[in-house]
C-alpha cells in the first residue's frame, strides 16, 4: 500500500528572523491572492462580500470617468510604504507617471493621491486604524473608508492635515457623496446596493 508523500509546508508559514519584506511578496511561490504586508507580517484576505465586491467595482468604474487625465485608477495593488509594509488598498487614485510598465507589481505609495478601503469583518481594525496611520505617514493626502451599515455603504472622507501628518475627517456620506478634492466627485451611493433592494426600498 503506498503512502502518499505529505505536502510540503509553504516557505511563506514562517518568517525570517525581523519578519518579512516588501520584495518578498514578489518572490515567495504559491501566496494567496491579494496578500499583504503589514509590519513585516503575511497578512490573507477572508472570502469576499457582495457588499465589498460591489463597492470596490463601483469606485473603480465612476472614478476612472472622472479622473483628470494625469491620474489614473488601479484597483486592488500594492504600495510600498517602506521595506516592511506594503498593503493592497481596494482602490487607488495615482500619478499617471508612474504607470510605465505592464510587468509592474507595486507603485510607490508618494505617486497616491487616494488610497479607498472598502471594510469587511476582519478587516475593520486594519482599517479604521492600522492603515490609515500607515498612509498618513507615506503621505498620501486623501483616505476614504467605505463601510456596510444595514446593507447601505457610508463612506468615511479623510484628508491629510500637513501640521500634524495625521487624518482630520472631511465629511461622512450617506446615499449621496459630494467633494471637491482630490478632484469633484458626486456619486450615489445607493447604486452600490443590489437592484432587487432598491426596488423593494424606494426611500
Amino acid at each position: 500500500m503506498s503512502i502518499d508523500p505529505e505536502a510540503s509546508e509553504p516557505r511563506w508559514a514562517v518568517p525570517p528572523e525581523g519578519g518579512w519584506t516588501a520584495d518578498d511578496l514578489d518572490t515567495l511561490p504559491n501566496l494567496p491572492p491579494h496578500t499583504e504586508l503589514i509590519d513585516g507580517s503575511l497578512v490573507f484576505v477572508s472570502p469576499q462580500t457582495l457588499f465589498h465586491s460591489r463597492a470596490v467595482s463601483f469606485f473603480e468604474w465612476q472614478l476612472q470617468s472622472l479622473v483628470p487625465p494625469e491620474l489614473e485608477v488601479v484597483r486592488e495593488f500594492t504600495i510600498d510604504i517602506d521595506r516592511y509594509n506594503r498593503p493592497e488598498p481596494d482602490v487607488i487614485v495615482i500619478n499617471g507617471d508612474v504607470v510605465d510598465d505592464p510587468n509592474q507589481t507595486r507603485f510607490p505609495a508618494e505617486a497616491v493621491r487616494l488610497a479607498i478601503e472598502v471594510v469587511s469583518p476582519e478587516s475593520r481594525s486594519r482599517d479604521r486604524e492600522t492603515k490609515p496611520v500607515k498612509y498618513a505617514r507615506a503621505t498620501i493626502p486623501h483616505y476614504w473608508r467605505v463601510e456596510n451599515h444595514d446593507g447601505r455603504a457610508v463612506v468615511y472622507v479623510f484628508e491629510r492635515e500637513p501640521a500634524t501628518g495625521a487624518y482630520t475627517s472631511t465629511g461622512i456620506f450617506h446615499d449621496r457623496m459630494k467633494v471637491s478634492v482630490p478632484f469633484t466627485v458626486d456619486l450615489d451611493l445607493t447604486a452600490i446596493t443590489a437592484r432587487r433592494s432598491r426596488a423593494a426600498d424606494p426611500e
